[in-house]
């Protein structure tokens, strides 16, 4: 019976190379899918004037049955100041949890959101931010300060942490500064109508993704909440399932082939403030040859030689530093949209642009 077994082996020896190449390809589909499921979002609303970040929450939550929790949000902003570009500060945001304790959203302020806000309105009472030039400290500052309470007491516990005395300056402005006279950070009453600037922000959502955002965006429509001129959707999907030559090229050819037609396909708010083409030297490196044959820990070393910045059209910055708390790649040139159907319809037009470049 040797002989006919024999026979048989090279026919079935001849299939296995076009099943080989078959594997790559379904593996490739199978992760990109796996990719696209896990969705996060960022959607930057206005509330009406007069109206907050703070009284929508309180609204959505009521819807919820849920309950508030005021928190701080750490972000940057220009600096008159010479030699120092920006600021670091902390702005009051707020989570809106359910009744089980589950996060349905977080609330925070966008400091590129300018156009419709009355930039020489005084500042509501309540609202405040604290500022540092040193994003160290003022981490320390939101691990001891009460984001619930008032301006004046609000860097007393960090106060007490330096063994020093807040000083109060002109008006409602207070300053902390170290026992050498550095200072530590500014808390200051926060005026032009930012407490208006709502940017939801969502935790990942697995299925039923129109219908969840909507559970959000329903009642923002109701209760008067617009698009701002410069506002954007960013979606962030899981990081891990990138850090693959073949999906990572795929994604930024997504970006790279022809920005001003995938930004007219989407729709991209051109009045948006921090997006930018993805570095030159990155979309030459995964169109060279051999580049899909390397491992995943070679690229990631080039990654971290790149200039990649979170303000690019793709934000990888995450990519190549694995062990964020939150790892994701960011895709940010979705517009300003109030409807989970519309959101949809441009994170689809993304995936669609993404398989066939697979």
């Amino acid at each position: 019976m040797r002989a006919p077994i024999d026979s048989l082996r090279a026919p079935i020896e001849s299939l296995r190379e076009p099943i080989d190449s078959l594997r790559e390809p379904i593996e490739s589909s199978l992760l990109a899918d796996r990719a696209w499921s896990r969705l996060g979002f960022e959607v930057e609303l206005l509330t009406p004037a007069g109206a907050s970040r703070l009284t929508f929450a309180e609204e959505l939550a009521d819807r919820f049955g849920g309950s508030i929790r005021p928190v701080f949000h750490h972000d940057t902003e220009p600096s008159l100041v010479k030699g120092r570009p920006i600021f670091h500060h902390l702005a009051t945001a707020v989570d809106v949890v359910s009744r089980h304790g589950a996060m349905i959203c977080r609330m925070v302020d966008d400091v590129t959101i300018l156009a419709d806000l009355d930039r020489d309105a005084e500042p509501t009472p309540g609202w405040y931010r604290i500022l540092s030039d040193e994003p160290r400290l003022l981490r320390l500052v939101e691990q001891l300060a009460d984001p619930t309470a008032p301006i004046d007491q609000v860097l007393d516990p960090v106060a007490e942490a330096f063994g020093v005395k807040v000083e109060r300056l002109d008006g409602d402005t207070f300053r902390l500064d170290d026992t050498s006279g550095a200072t530590v950070a500014i808390a200051a009453p926060q005026g032009g109508q930012r407490e208006r600037v709502c940017e939801v922000i969502t935790p990942p959502i697995s299925a039923d993704h129109e219908r969840t955002l909507d559970t959000i965006l329903s009642p923002a429509r109701e209760l008067g909440l617009a698009i701002p001129a410069e506002a954007a959707v960013h979606v962030h999907l899981d990081a891990a399932p990138f850090r693959s030559a073949v999906m990572l090229r795929a994604l930024v050819k997504l970006f790279a082939d022809d920005r001003d037609e995938l930004w007219t396909a989407l729709g991209t708010n051109r009045r948006c403030r921090r997006l930018g083409p993805l570095p030159d030297e990155l979309v030459a490196g995964v169109a060279a040859p051999g580049f899909t044959d390397k491992p995943w820990a070679e690229i990631a070393r080039w990654l971290a030689t790149l200039p990649l910045s979170k303000f690019s059209d793709c934000n990888l910055v995450k990519l190549a530093r694995p062990g964020n708390p939150v790892d994701t790649v960011e895709l940010r040139t979705l517009p300003g949209a109030i409807g989970g159907g519309a959101i949809m319809a441009g994170v689809e037009t993304l995936k669609r642009g993404f398989l066939q470049r697979l």
